[in-house]
């Protein structure tokens, strides 16, 4: 992707992708969209305890200096000026939740990432305070359920658990905010005058923002008994929030924020009512942009802000289906199981049997997130044969992506009326052909890949570009060189394809009710597991223990 050595005349635009596995900075021409250089580090995560997911936010800061530098790097050694940099993007992991000291700079705690579990008794807790119990109560004010994925709870959380924020909050020395805060903040510098800010879109996703109004909603925060002094200042997704105020880029403009999902769907010019993406990460999230109102779901969808592109201009919202595993899944089969060494392996297993024989994998390592919101799953491989091997576990790995993906497609198409056509899709793992024809053979429906995946990137860059006194990037579809695409028509009928799906949603049944948040004695995970069993499986395993106990003795005879 990156030019061949040319001066390039004209304004660039950076963005900073800010997401759960790694880090990148990425350039681009404001006038055609071409990516010209990018650097990228991954991220390392940290799993202190079972269900728990934590990052340092100090190694998200480096590794963002390192990947601006070593862009500016590689740019200045293909002759091309850094100075034409007009202003810089920020796109991050969405609901991740950092707090930190004010006067010292110094994060108080890990940043708590999104997937994490820990959260789970602390909703338990909330919901006895609420009538029915009701994890919808607050849906048409903030547009989501009440759940372990958003950050209201992470932040009561760390107030409940951690001395030192608790100490810092009282002292009127704490800040909250998503990993956009904490990026703007230290950028545009620190302790020194950061600017404490976040956007609409990340705002939404923390549940104690009303998406009707576009502010911090003082009954929210009182129910989650949140200070609001700990909340950024909401901004909209594209204007001058402050300059750089250090490195190879110190006084460009940071003038654009959007969450990473929202970035792919400006990247992906959805721009019309009735348009969607799905991005392929750690996650998968599929967006619908449903234009200036707000569309509530009834079948376990989300109602977020898409994006909103000016001070001055209207928020957009979308309709959004959000699964917690999609590329975590090969990470799990090449760091947790060893099945291969890299993650590019996976394709070639699956192609080599071309099948999963039966095997269904349902990876709901962080429970179940849409349609289902079901914090109590967890994962399970089932159908196992002695014929199965580790090609066909590869297999069931992608097509429990594109099963999941079934499942919020369909309830995005009862909850918006209007079927979906074709799917626009971007990520990482779109790179996998054997996954993208999975997805249309499952859909039943053309999947859409653009020959430019780097999406995410693209629409912050986009925001920031547009924003008013930098004015270098127009939002216009028509005046980008059009971008090319490849597509993946269904290759199966549609009998076998709803066969499958019927098969995996009966796995998906029997992953639920595996877990509670009763805390255990001896610290080594929620055993509660064998206290919900049904009496037959004690029963069964009785007896299975009673004839191995016979068989054994007879051996010993």
């Amino acid at each position: 992707m990156a030019a061949s050595n040319r001066v390039i005349l004209g304004p660039l635009v950076g963005a900073i992708d800010q997401g759960t596995s790694s880090t990148r900075f990425l350039v681009f021409n404001a006038k055609t969209a071409e990516l010209l250089s990018h650097h990228q580090v991954e991220i390392k995560q940290k799993f202190p305890k079972e269900g728990w997911v934590e990052q340092d936010p100090k190694e998200i800061l480096r590794s963002v200096y390192e990947c601006v530098e070593k862009t500016c790097e590689k740019l200045t050694q293909l002759s091309i000026d850094i100075t034409n940099i007009k202003a810089i993007g920020v796109s991050n992991q969405r609901e991740t939740t950092v707090v930190w000291d004010k006067t010292t700079g110094e994060p108080l705690y890990n940043a708590i990432v999104w997937l994490d579990l820990r959260t789970q008794s602390t909703v338990e807790r909330l919901l006895k305070r609420i009538p029915g119990k009701n994890k919808n109560f607050f849906k048409n004010r903030t547009g989501l359920p009440l759940s372990t994925y958003f950050s209201a709870v992470k932040i009561r959380w760390l107030l409940d658990n951690v001395e030192e924020i608790r100490h810092a909050v009282s002292e009127g020395r704490a800040m909250f905010g998503t990993v956009d805060s904490w990026i703007i903040w230290s950028l545009t510098g620190a302790k020194n005058g950061g600017v404490h800010c976040t956007d609409v879109t990340n705002a939404s996703r923390t549940m104690l923002f009303n998406i009707h109004t576009l502010e911090w909603d003082t009954e929210l925060c009182q129910f989650f008994d949140i200070p609001m002094e700990l909340l950024p200042k909401v901004r909209s997704s594209s204007e001058i929030y402050g300059l750089m105020k250090s490195g190879a880029l110190t006084g460009v403009p940071i003038s654009g924020c959007l969450g990473d999902q929202s970035a792919a769907l400006v990247g992906q010019m959805c721009f019309q009512d009735g348009q969607a993406k799905n991005t392929y990460g750690t996650g998968c999230f599929l967006l619908c942009n449903t234009g200036s109102k707000p569309v509530l779901s009834d079948h376990g969808l989300l109602t977020t802000v898409a994006y909103k592109l000016g001070r001055d201009k209207p928020a957009c919202y979308a309709l959004e289906g959000s699964v917690a595993i999609a590329g975590a899944v090969v990470r799990w089969l090449r760091d947790n199981l060893g099945i291969v060494k890299t993650t590019e392996e996976v394709e070639k297993l699956a192609a080599e049997v071309g099948t999963s024989y039966g095997c269904y994998f349902v990876p709901a390592f962080s429970g179940l997130y849409a349609p289902y919101w079901e914090p109590s799953a967890r994962g399970i491989i089932c159908g196992l044969t002695q014929f199965t091997n580790r090609n066909h576990i590869a297999f069931a790995a992608l097509e429990a992506v594109c099963f999941q993906t079934r499942e919020i497609l369909d309830a995005m198409n009862q909850d918006y009326g209007i079927p979906l056509g074709q799917l626009q899709v971007d990520g990482g793992m779109t790179s996998n052909k054997i996954l993208m024809q999975l997805q249309a053979d499952i859909l039943c429906i053309p999947v859409v890949k653009p020959s430019m995946p780097e999406t995410t990137a693209l629409g912050a860059a986009m925001a920031a570009g547009a924003a008013e006194g930098v004015g270098v990037w127009s939002l216009n579809p028509g005046d980008l060189t059009a971008v090319t695409c490849e597509r993946f028509e269904p290759q199966i009928n549609p009998e076998e394809s709803e066969f499958r799906y019927a098969r995996w949603k009966k796995a998906v049944m029997k992953s639920m009710g595996w877990e509670s948040a009763e805390p255990t004695s001896n610290g080594h995970g929620d055993y509660s597991i064998f206290y919900s069993l049904p009496l037959g499986f004690y029963i069964v395993s009785s007896m299975v223990l009673l004839i191995g106990a016979k068989y054994i003795s007879g051996l010993n005879k």
